[in-house]
């Protein structure tokens, strides 16, 4: 991807990411790859890299297990490894072998299920393999400690065996030259040392032509000479030459090189997770086309600032396409202008750099080969307001550069000159950009700029919400209409003497005044109209709860009704069961009373009288239960006419006449003579339903 200027990244505080991600990573590898972090503009690199990080940003937070374990920085060895005649120490080849076993694991790991369902991060394994006699040559000649084993191989074993006998020999041999040169006076105080890995012997400088040998080097001063003495070196030799066998492993250094390199690619995917994570990131749309469609997007510094201080981020909306691909944002200083251009800016570098992007995964993102950027950022130390020639110099570029896939964001186009012919300039200025179909943001003041909208094809405004009232910014951005820059409403709160601000308005153009005023008011009555809107959706939504809780009422109460039923026929269950209980015991008593008695006659009676008034019982229960069905028992006088239920057959009958204390019922077509207290009044209890109305 092509910037200008160099500081493009810098503005738009890409840097600043770059090193939260470098200390998410754990190799030189990974740390080397986030701080130099490429920028692709080929959609496949772009959706293979973010793929492979919304992969293990999967697994993090589900909690499964990747094996990339390995973090230790072996390039020195490896390449040392390359080197024909170079030698690794045990601790070397024990490094190398920690490699291996990481890369078996990661082998190990991607089973055929796994390399399907992780597809992306199983490309970082599929152009190489797993060599698993590299450990084991290792392990035959290393222990865990790093120390080469004496009995890995009888060849080793011969090895190390000549070699400590002919360390013995050389320590020997060396012990005699030593003794008789210190007593020739021919030593210096150190008397033996190591050059270029030969053992040698320190001589005073006077004394050197007198030690036949190989002269390796001298002190600074001059006054001691290091010399190897002809006796010992056909041993040093027979040393040097044994020590050349550790290169054991030296044809399977591009291999090794292969395997370092992919666990530092995992440890930098993971890196790229971790940030994701605590930044709230998430995979987006990605099409190969220009476009910018922002869902619920923050800024990532912004929104970690405000996470560590417990504040709340607001998010911003943005859509650029074919037909509307240039936003000027207008409105109050402080209101979020800029940081709304950066956001904008700061996504899109990250999502073609392969970093999940803290917006909606609804949101679409196109891809852009060049970046244009110009902002003057008066809040910032780091840079200074650019002169209006400066200005221009990058407008100029910015135009005989752009076309359908640049994206652009300057940040107070035409500020520097005067407002009339600056403003002249900045119409032309974002004229030749919309006719050269670049897509971008543009913050400004201009008025003339606002009212493009509806003059440029492919222009649309967009204003960051003010309180008035207040004298707040909302950091809300409103697209499809411009914003007032509210001069004087501000000038008004901060109390500015009445008369000044009077005399402003005077002096001000009128029909600028009356356009800000009516933007101003414009929006303010937006503010009105979004508020009763918030309300309203606010009470539907409390309908629908209401709604909710009352279907949950009714379902509970219903359930209720339910359970009540059950708990009833249990009952009735439980008072069968306990009638049946009770009819067995008392027959198993005249069972055995039938057995003990001589009189069996009064037994069969005592029987009868038992079945006799369980039927009976019944048969009345039964009645009752019709008659409550139908009827109700009233208190009323027994008189002619009243309907009665006698009470020793369960009959309903109506009075036809009465002498003394006793009455003649009718039956049906049947009178019978009945007792007057075995009466009780009654009425249907449709007749009662009617009588009560």
């Amino acid at each position: 991807m092509k910037f200008f200027p160099q500081s493009a990244l810098v503005q738009l505080e890409f840097d600043k990411v770059q090193q939260l991600l470098e200390q998410k990573c754990r190799t030189a590898y990974a740390k080397a790859r986030a701080l130099n972090i490429r920028i692709h503009t080929s959609i496949d690199f772009i959706q293979l890299e973010l793929l492979q990080t919304h992969e293990y940003k999967t697994l993090l937070q589900t909690g499964q297990y990747f094996p990339n374990d390995y973090t230790n920085n072996i390039t020195k060895e490896l390449k040392l490894l390359s080197i024909n005649g170079a030698m690794l120490s045990g601790e070397n080849f024990l490094e190398v072998n920690k490699l291996c076993i990481t890369i078996e694991n990661i082998f190990r790991w991607f089973n055929n299920e796994r390399r399907e369902a992780w597809a992306n991060m199983a490309v970082v394994i599929n152009e190489t393999y797993y060599e698993a006699s590299i450990k084991e040559s290792i392990e035959q000649v290393i222990d865990a400690y790093g120390v080469v084993k004496d009995n890995a191989t009888p060849t080793l074993f011969a090895i190390r065996q000549n070699l400590y006998r002919k360390r013995t020999e050389l320590r020997k041999l060396f012990d005699r030259i030593v003794n008789k040169m210190q007593k020739a006076g021919m030593l210096a105080d150190i008397e033996e040392s190591f050059m270029n890995g030969r053992k040698v012997v320190a001589v005073v400088a006077e004394s050197k032509r007198q030690v036949k040998g190989i002269l390796h080097g001298e002190s600074n001063t001059g006054s001691t000479t290091y010399i190897e003495p002809e006796e010992t070196i056909p041993l040093n030799n027979d040393i040097a030459s044994l020590k050349s066998l550790t290169q054991l492993l030296a044809h399977h250094a591009p291999l090794l090189h292969k395997y370092y390199t992919i666990c530092g690619i995992f440890d930098f995917i993971k890196a790229k997770a971790l940030l994701a994570i605590d930044m709230h990131a998430h995979y987006p749309t990605v099409g190969n086309k220009s476009q910018v469609h922002l869902v619920k997007a923050v800024h990532p510094l912004l929104y970690l600032y405000n996470k560590l201080n417990n504040k709340n981020t607001i998010p911003v909306a943005i859509q650029l396409n074919e037909k509307e691909h240039i936003l000027v944002i207008s409105g109050p200083n402080a209101g979020g202008k800029t940081v709304t251009l950066k956001t904008v800016g700061l996504l899109q570098i990250m999502l073609q750099s392969g970093l999940l992007v803290t917006a909606d995964p609804t949101s679409s993102f196109g891809i852009f080969k060049q970046l244009l950027i110009h902002i003057g950022d008066t809040q910032s130390i780091e840079f200074e307001l650019s002169t209006y020639s400066s200005h221009l110099k990058n407008m100029k570029a910015f135009m005989e550069s752009a076309n359908g896939r640049t994206l652009f964001f300057i940040d107070e186009l035409g500020s520097g000159s005067d407002p009339n012919l600056g403003g002249a300039f900045a119409e032309v200025i974002m004229e030749e950009l919309a006719h050269k179909r670049a897509y971008g943001i543009v913050t400004t003041h201009y008025l003339n700029l606002k009212v493009m909208a509806g003059k440029v094809k492919g222009i649309l405004n967009g204003a960051m919400a003010f309180d008035e009232k207040k004298l707040e910014p909302l950091y809300k951005l409103i697209i499809g209409k411009p914003g007032s820059s509210y001069t004087f409403s501000i000038a008004e709160r901060i109390g500015l003497a009445p008369h000044l601000i009077s005399k402003a308005k005077k002096l001000a153009n009128d029909d600028q005044y009356l356009l800000d005023k009516l933007l101003n008011r414009t929006e303010q009555d937006l503010r009105k109209v979004e508020a009763k809107d918030t309300h309203l959706q606010k009470l539907i939504k409390e309908n629908e709860r209401l709604k909710k809780d009352l279907e949950i009422t009714l379902n509970k109460e219903k359930h209720k009704q339910q359970i009540e039923v059950l708990q009833q026929q249990n009952k009735i269950k439980e008072t069968q069961i306990l009638y049946l209980k009770d009819m067995e015991r008392k027959l198993k008593q005249i069972i055995q009373d039938w057995k003990k008695t001589e009189d069996k006659q009064a037994v069969i009676k005592q029987a009868q009288q038992l079945l006799f008034n369980q039927q009976k019982k019944q048969a009345n229960e039964k009645a009752d239960k019709k008659f409550e069905k139908k009827y109700e028992q009233i208190t009323a006088p027994i008189e002619v006419g009243t309907k009665v239920k006698i009470k020793t057959n369960h009959q309903i009958g109506i009075v036809e006449s009465i002498r003394a204390k006793q009455a003649v019922v009718r039956v049906g077509l049947m009178p019978i003579t009945v007792k007057l207290e075995v009466l009780i009044p009654v009425l249907e209890k449709e007749q009662a339903l009617t009588n009560n109305k």
